[in-house]
Order: structure tokens, then C-alpha cells, then sequence
């Protein structure tokens, strides 16, 4: 076999180990971003723990039928760059709709969440959840709620007892 094929067999099981790994992959067209605006999406990008690749589209739909993700086929049309995150769901879909947002070169096409194909409009719902720090913070706060008010129902009590009492 050539060098040629088997490097884009490499290339082919990369791209297809990546969307396996990944809790959240989302596809852009990023036509129309000048460099400069480019180089801020990957900065912001890495330093959420994202990993965003540009693949010629025949290779990342031959892996995308590898891991059994076909759907993908109808995305993959165009300049597509490929944003993968393994950690964080959310981080991805948050930075690249605000990113959208400020710039509208940029285009969410679709994406894979927790190996499910999801429409756009998932990916912008995902995008307005909090990341995992503010739903941490939502859950103790609900967690918390009940002690509190007891606390203060403590306090007026003792309050009231207090005034009564002097």
C-alpha cells in the first residue's frame, strides 16, 4: 500500500478516535474569519481544553461512518473546522455561539453530544446552560436553601422571645 493511503488511513482513524472520545464535537464554517479572528477562536478555544481541527471533508466523513455517525455526512460540506472537547460539554457550544454571535462569518453547522447528532438548535441550547462551576453553584445554593431558612426562622424566634422577654 502507498504512503499516501496509509497516511490517510491514519488521518482517517485519528479524526474517528476523536469523535469517539469526545463528550461534545460541534461543527463550524469558519468562512469568511480573517486570521486575526481565527487565532482569538483557537486561543479562546484551547483555553477551555478544546481541541479545534481543520480536516478535508472526504476524511472526516469516512470517519464519521466508522464511528457510526452517517448523519454527520450532510454537515460536511464546505470549509468545516471541527471543534472536539473530552472534558467539558458545554465549553465548545458556549464559546463557538458567542464567538457566532460577535462575528457572523462564523456558522454552527451541527454537532455530536454524548455521541448523539444534534440539531443546531440543540447546540444553542446547550450553549445558554451555565457551564459546570455555575450549575455546581445552583445545585448547593438549592441544597443549602432549606438550612438557611430554618437558620433564620431560628433567629426570629430567638429574636421574638428576646423582646418579648425584656
Amino acid at each position: 500500500m502507498s504512503k499516501v493511503m496509509e497516511k490517510k488511513k491514519q488521518l482517517v482513524t485519528e479524526i474517528a478516535d476523536k469523535f469517539r472520545d469526545s463528550k461534545s464535537t460541534i461543527l463550524v464554517d469558519y468562512r469568511g474569519l480573517s486570521v486575526a479572528e481565527v487565532t482569538e477562536l483557537r486561543t479562546q478555544l484551547r483555553e477551555a481544553g478544546v481541541d479545534f481541527k481543520v480536516y478535508k471533508n472526504t476524511m472526516s466523513r469516512r470517519a464519521a461512518e466508522q464511528v457510526e455517525l452517517a448523519e454527520l455526512n450532510e454537515t460536511l460540506v464546505g470549509p468545516t473546522a471541527i471543534a472536539f472537547s473530552n472534558d467539558d460539554v458545554i465549553a465548545p457550544a458556549k464559546i463557538l455561539n458567542k464567538f457566532a454571535k460577535d462575528h457572523n462569518a462564523l456558522e454552527i453547522k451541527g454537532g455530536v453530544i454524548e455521541g448523539k447528532v444534534v440539531s443546531l438548535d440543540q447546540i444553542k441550547e446547550l450553549a445558554d446552560l451555565p457551564n459546570y462551576e455555575g450549575l455546581l453553584s445552583m445545585l448547593l445554593s438549592v441544597l443549602q436553601a432549606p438550612i438557611r431558612n430554618f437558620a433564620y426562622a431560628t433567629k426570629a424566634i430567638a429574636e421574638q422571645k428576646e423582646e418579648q422577654g425584656a
